[in-house]
């Protein structure tokens, strides 16, 4: 891996290199996406069925569409049954954390018997995209419906594209058995995200989106929101790893790398002040890169978006870090817990040697649908509030309104409203 002494001019440029993967970068598929968007939306299953056919060759239609139970049964017959107890097990992993972040609905009534609330209501349909082609990722498929379930999402309805035998990975559907997708639809790509969000014949409309893609699928996101809800443009995958002497360098190795199998497009970064930890976590990249898989994947992604920055102190390389704003950070320094606290933007973060990144991705709890490319700075990670909508409550009595008329009319009037101010002022005539 390159190693780069960091300075003012050679971080600004490293910053930009990784904004390029951003689907804000790949504008010249917008065209491309809003055709199969208007198509779906004007033509319905007829858009859908001639686009799965031209994309993923199976003759999709009326009949075939929608998985079966049977469909299912037989999945769980080609799954290893160890396999399908590992899913069950992040799946309650996955359900406890989530269960953590459900809110309730509150009310407050002051002495002059005003009340104000807030009414938690959970949204009623979730459309859950899964992507198919080279890779399938069950695990994705339990991070996006779980948290769904436990909002309390009456109708999860998931989409996915098909085989060119009308087969859908057997793996993607155990776990969306697990999690308890209500329904499940073969098409994929910017079509499913149209049918998703305008609705069919076949494929209900939801109410948000939530789920990774390829570019045009993100880019069919872009488009539809505001008519859905959509959780976030996900880009290629990112790590950093935040480093001191104490780390060891063949633990730091293995996890950039963790995340550099992703794509050619993912990012892995270590950033620390030690030079010797720099050059030995180098050295050990190259050992690994003899025997891993997808050596070819791995190489292209630490060409294109693989750095090893070494900062003059430890608060440079914080400052990089926070900067940086990445969607996995591991912490291997010698108090980790300590170094936490001056982390501003993660999306999620993992202390010490023994909390490496895939922990994260397939068992822990925390959910790895995770903000990228500097995202973190403004969003977080999908959440059970993802899945609900919380309502205002206001209710005031005629002695609590008397009070403070005056003040809203005035404040109305300030403002040019006068029906506003009249909306109050007639109450007390």
């Amino acid at each position: 891996m390159r190693i780069v002494k960091l300075n003012a001019e050679n971080r600004k440029d490293i910053l930009s290199a990784l904004l390029k993967r951003s689907t804000a970068n790949y504008t010249e598929f917008e065209e491309k996406v809003a055709v199969i968007l208007k198509d779906v939306k004007e033509k319905g299953d007829e858009a859908l069925f001639s686009y799965t056919q031209k994309f993923d060759g199976f003759d999709l239609n009326e009949g075939n569409i929608r998985v079966t139970d049977a469909e299912i049964k037989e999945a769980f017959s080609k799954v290893d049954e160890e396999y399908v107890k590992v899913m069950k097990d992040a799946a309650e992993n996955i359900t406890a954390f989530h269960k953590k972040q459900l809110r309730q609905s509150w009310i407050e009534t002051k002495d002059d018997g005003s009340i104000l609330g807030q009414k938690i209501t959970p949204i009623e349909k979730a459309g859950i995209y899964v992507p198919g082609g080279k890779a399938a990722y069950p695990s994705s498929v339990l991070m996006n419906i779980l948290p769904a379930k436990v909002a309390g999402v009456s109708k999860v309805i998931m989409t996915t594209p098909p085989g060119k035998d009308g087969k859908v990975n057997p793996g993607t559907l155990v776990a969306a058995s697990i999690a308890g997708a209500d329904e499940i639809y073969k098409v994929g790509g910017a079509q499913a995200i149209g049918a998703l969000a305008y609705g069919t014949k076949s494929v209900p409309k939801v109410d948000k989106i939530t789920g990774p893609g390829n570019i045009f699928v993100a880019l069919a996101k872009k488009a539809v929101y505001g008519n859905v809800g959509i959780d976030s443009l996900a880009g290629p995958s990112e790590i950093i790893v935040l480093a001191d002497e104490t780390a060891n360098p063949r633990y730091v190795a293995a996890d950039l790398l963790s995340q550099a199998e992703h794509d050619e497009m993912a990012s892995a970064i270590l950033v620390t002040v030690s030079e010797k930890l720099a050059e030995k976590v180098s050295e050990e990249v190259d050992k690994f890169l003899l025997n891993l898989e997808r050596r070819d994947i791995i190489k292209a992604s630490l060409d294109n978006f693989g750095y090893i920055l070494v900062a003059k102190d430890g608060a440079e390389a914080v400052d990089t870090v926070n900067e940086i704003a990445g969607e996995h950070l591991e912490i291997l320094t010698a108090n980790p817990f300590e170094t936490l606290t001056k982390i501003k933007n993660a999306g999620a973060i993992f202390l010490g040697e023994y909390s490496s990144e895939p922990l994260g991705d397939y068992f822990a709890g925390p959910n790895h649908i995770i903000p990228t490319n500097g995202t973190s700075r403004f969003f977080s990670p999908l959440s059970v509030d993802d899945f609900i909508k919380k309502s205002s409550i206001i209710a005031y009595s005629k002695e609590g309104l008397e009070k403070v008329h005056q003040e809203i009319e005035y404040f109305a009037e300030k403002e040019g409203l006068t029906a506003h101010a009249n909306s109050v002022r007639v109450r007390f005539e």
